[in-house]
């Protein structure tokens, strides 16, 4: 069974139950089941850490240093010019056309007229660069990449351009411009399954197209990954076993993103439904081997805990492939696969839209 993470992120020593649990305070509202009893498990230290075959080497945040940039932009008003274009105002003023769009209720085709004014909203802005991803400059500030999002307004398919400016929570670090090490910043951070679905992908120049996804990959896909066009909602089993977990509240500040299924070791895993994989890896260890597959439509699916991995960033996969093995993998002490969806970012019922059996 996996660790149960508090407000701090930390992994609290003889307080087991299932992986993907987060505290109930940080749940989406939804209709809350009775609370499951817990049976006494052991110490942390008594888990085995099983290793994973096959997937990814390097997650792509890991790829590209982050130059902390950031600097402090205050609030002022603008009074537009003949000529004027809402990317030459970002760049003059610091801020990035986003903010300025988002900050004056700006819609495209962003028409703008000589005299109007123009509220800059102050903050600290960060220039992202080239294979820069959300992951990386979020860890880079020490900051949560879900606050990054939300003021920020980002949304699918969560690829930044390069020169885009961010603008970063009010706690963020603003450090002197330097090449953090991501991969040991990131490494004092707990990266959840939302993470990493909308926070994995490499910054593109403007003009750049993300990669297409194959259904054979031939190398690591580092780049970013087009996002299926759309999704018509369906979804299949990925194992047949016995539900040891379902979603929702488990106990009080314990809840379950998904459900957890019981299979033997070595069970194949299947895609439940049409997708493109976004991650495929072992370096969130609380799941283990966990492969994520994007269905388009804001529609995500998870799969931890596989002992192996049998598909690659970057690589389409039709439902019902076989995606890996099932094992013991991450915080568990048997054989089982924790499967999620979500729908926009928020956790969804497995049971509420897999067929009944």
């Amino acid at each position: 069974m996996g660790g149960v993470r508090h407000r701090n992120g930390l992994l609290l020593p003889g307080v087991l139950l299932l992986a993907g649990c987060i505290p109930a305070a940080s749940a989406p509202s939804r209709p809350a089941p009775p609370p499951a009893s817990a049976s006494p498990e052991p110490e942390p230290d008594s888990y085995m850490r099983q290793d994973v075959m096959g997937g990814d080497a390097r997650p792509t945040w890991t790829l590209k240093p982050v130059a902390t940039n950031a600097r402090w932009v205050g609030g002022s008003l603008y009074i537009v010019r003949r000529g004027d274009t809402l990317r030459a105002i970002g760049e003059m003023t610091g801020v990035g056309s986003e903010a300025l769009a988002m900050e004056n209720d700006l819609a495209p085709p962003y028409t703008l007229l000589p005299g109007q004014q123009l509220r800059v909203p102050a903050g600290l802005y960060h220039r992202v660069a080239t294979g820069e991803t959300g992951i990386g400059i979020a860890a880079a500030y020490g900051v949560d990449w879900g606050e990054v999002i939300t003021i920020n307004a980002l949304a699918e398919p969560y690829i930044l351009r390069v020169g885009q400016r961010l603008r970063l929570p009010a706690h963020a670090k603003a450090l002197p411009p330097k090449a953090v090490d991501v991969a040991a910043r990131a490494a004092a951070f707990n990266l959840d399954i939302d993470d990493i679905a909308t926070g994995s992908q490499p910054a593109l120049a403007e003009s750049a197209r993300p990669t297409a996804a194959s259904a054979a990959p031939t190398k690591p896909v580092t780049t970013a990954i087009a996002a299926p066009a759309a999704f018509a909602g369906r979804f299949q089993w990925p194992l047949t076993g016995k539900i040891i977990a379902k979603f929702g509240p488990l106990a009080p500040g314990k809840v379950n993103d998904g459900i957890n299924i019981a299979a033997a070791t070595g069970t194949p895993i299947h895609a439940a439904a049409p997708g493109v994989v976004a991650y495929a890896g072992d370096q969130i260890g609380v799941y283990g081997g966990l492969i994520l597959i994007n269905h388009g439509g804001g529609w995500v699916s998870a799969y931890g805990h596989a002992g192996r991995i049998d598909v690659q960033r970057g690589q389409a996969v039709k439902a019902g492939d076989i995606i890996g093995r099932a094992g013991a993998s991450g915080q568990v002490q048997s054989p089982q696969l924790h499967f999620q969806l979500r729908k926009n970012r928020i956790p969804i019922d497995p049971l509420k839209q897999l067929p009944p059996r």
